[in-house]
């Protein structure tokens, strides 16, 4: 288990993370926001809603529907700034930073980004099985 929980976070005017803790045999993020909030992320969808440019593209219409993540982990998590972490998946994925403010919409949101994501997959003919 990784712990960044020691680092002092700024985030402009948002909660900033209280904790953020990997726990990779769980292949979970966990990041409790000073607001009270605390998000469970599972690594599949931090994979598959990766911020960076290779996922997202450089506009809506561009973001891919990434297949076959269903196992995938997090093998380390690294703080960037006081702003973001940058997260590194066992299929060598590690472009992208998870901004604060990035992580703290996702968690508010999780449920029905999820349910997208899998409605998605289906409508394509795809699976979340490698």
């Amino acid at each position: 288990m990784t712990d960044l929980s020691g680092d002092i976070y700024e985030t402009a005017g948002r909660p900033k993370p209280t904790e953020v803790r990997l726990k990779s045999e769980e292949k979970k993020l966990l990041v409790t926001f000073s607001d009270g909030y605390k998000f469970e992320f599972p690594a599949e969808l931090l994979r598959v809603e990766s911020p960076s440019a290779e996922v997202q593209g450089h506009n809506p219409s561009q973001k891919q529907l990434i297949a076959g993540r269903r196992h995938v982990g997090i093998m380390g998590m690294e703080p960037v700034g006081n702003y973001a972490v940058r997260l590194s998946f066992d299929d060598l994925h590690d472009t992208g930073l998870f901004s604060w403010s990035y992580l703290y919409t996702l968690g508010l949101t999780q449920d029905s980004v999820w349910d997208n994501y899998v409605a998605n997959l289906s409508a394509a003919g795809l699976s979340r099985e490698p």
